[in-house]
């Protein structure tokens, strides 16, 4: 019966050891700490947060193009506050700063890849629009969907 026992619980301490090797920490290629069993099973999120808007094209349509490019690859969600909620509206104007596309292109394009782009209830509000008036593909924020849009680790970018 002790043969037995020793036997099983050699058994669990592989079964231990092989499980702690798949969840070692790794160093990624930009010096930061991941555990590489949560990267290599899910896709990590970026979060993108604009409160510019019209005052700055350069910041807007920056973030808007890296939100594109970055949902090739991962989960990308889109979150517009501040001045950034009067771009969002059907009666906006287009948005064009040097070699970017325009504000209505890189909207179309996150729609057609299906990235959730959110406008802050309250300052669609002070900016006097309602929830009604924002452009097609455009919801009002929910702060469930802050944290439940990817599986992987959240990285933030704010412009």
């Amino acid at each position: 019966m002790k043969k037995f026992i020793v036997l099983i619980l050699a058994v669990f301490a592989m079964v231990s050891c092989k499980q702690n090797e798949y969840k070692k920490v790794a160093i990624d290629n930009m010096g930061m700490k991941t555990d590489s069993a949560m990267s290599c099973c899910n896709k990590d999120g970026i979060f993108l947060h604009i409160s510019s808007g019209y005052d700055n094209p350069h910041k807007v349509l920056m973030a808007l193009k890296m939100a594109v490019m970055m949902s090739m690859d991962k989960d990308v969600l889109v979150y517009i506050d501040i001045e950034g909620v009067k771009m969002l509206v059907k009666e906006s104007k287009d948005m064009k700063f040097k070699d970017f596309p325009t504000l209505f292109e890189l909207l179309d394009q996150l729609a057609a890849k299906k990235v959730t782009v959110m406008a802050c209830p309250t300052c669609l509000k002070i900016a006097g629009f309602k929830p009604e008036d924002l452009r097609t593909g455009i919801i009002i924020a929910q702060k469930d969907k802050f944290f439940n849009f990817t599986k992987g680790r959240i990285v933030t970018l704010d412009y």
